[in-house]
């Protein structure tokens, strides 16, 4: 990644030398990742409340940064859950909270892309066709996660006990491997039951913190490419390349196996908003983009789940030594 950023940035060095973006770009990128952070853990708690778990506001937050630490260190994001759960279970949580709580955060998550996409469909309508692609590859990519639920939900009706059907053994599926597949369904089944009962209000809630959060995500480019430059006017023109190219290389980076997408976010940066950002601020705004949105995550987040670590050695040793 950082071979990557380097290669970029000397590729498109300013004739003036490397510049410095202004303060109240910087304050307000970093506004955007606080706000985001906060707005994302929110929406974790009033989750929780949501099905009448107990969940504290300081927990949700090291659930939220310990999660984006181990999603950014391991391949195609694959730690994130496993580490939001340890953390829950660290902080005394039933393992069946956990598994709901992790649920609905992936339930809400796929719900509020469908409808910030909607949104700024309406918003940059008429802005060309790459804007109706990236809204329908990032939209398509949430409603394949919510349909794949659903149809995880209409087997483990009738699919979570006894031998693997015959479908099952045509692809592979062996007595074992489908005893793990039948878990996920159990799990899927009872998550999808206890949804039934929950809160209304505090669902609402919980969407639209999750909602903020997408919303803040994509915030950060805009405010440092266009306080980075004042001469650089904001229109609606100008900002839907800055607000839709970062939502598809957020989520469409998912895909990509290598640990932080492997220098492919910043290869795509420069493919797709080399000719959106104004040049004398093109190098510094991917290096600090990537910073607020990627490399300060790593460092916080390398915190909270240090912490939470520590937290259970120190109580696994307590109760070793009584």
């Amino acid at each position: 990644m950082v071979g990557a950023s380097w290669y970029v940035v000397a590729t498109n060095w300013p004739a003036g030398g490397m510049p410095w973006l202004a303060w109240p770009a910087h304050a307000a990128a970093l506004t955007a990742t606080f706000l985001e952070i906060t707005t994302r853990a929110f929406k974790i708690q009033a989750s929780a409340r949501a099905v009448r778990l107990n969940l504290k506001f300081s927990t949700a937050l090291r659930v939220c940064l310990g999660g984006d630490f181990a999603a950014a260190i391991t391949p195609a994001r694959s730690g994130a859950e496993p580490a939001r759960y340890l953390i829950l279970a660290e902080s005394g949580m039933p393992a069946g909270g956990r598994v709901m709580v992790l649920f609905l955060e992936l339930f809400l998550e796929m719900v509020s892309l469908v409808v910030v996409c909607a949104v700024l469909a309406w918003m940059f309508a008429g802005r060309g066709a790459s804007a109706r692609g990236l809204l329908a590859l990032v939209s398509g990519y949430s409603t394949f996660v919510l349909v794949a639920g659903a149809v995880g939900f209409m087997l483990s009706r009738r699919n979570a006990n006894g031998p693997p059907p015959a479908w099952a053994r045509r692809i592979g599926l062996g007595a074992g491997r489908w005893r793990r597949v039948q878990h996920v369904l159990r799990q899927t089944r009872s998550s999808v039951t206890l949804l039934r009962d929950a809160r209304p209000g505090m669902m609402l809630l919980a969407l639209g913190g999750s909602i903020l959060h997408v919303c803040f995500k994509v915030a950060a480019l805009p405010a440092l490419v266009f306080l980075g430059d004042r001469a650089f006017a904001a229109t609606m023109d100008t900002l839907a390349p800055l607000v839709l190219y970062p939502l598809a290389l957020f989520y469409g980076g998912v895909v990509v196996p290598a640990p932080g997408g492997g220098g492919f976010i910043e290869g795509a940066f420069a493919a797709t908003l080399k000719g959106a950002i104004p040049v004398g601020i093109f190098a510094a705004s991917l290096v600090w983009w990537r910073f607020y949105t990627f490399y300060l995550y790593i460092v916080v987040g390398g915190l909270a789940a240090g912490n939470a670590a520590l937290r259970a050695i120190r109580r696994s040793s307590a109760i070793t030594q009584e």
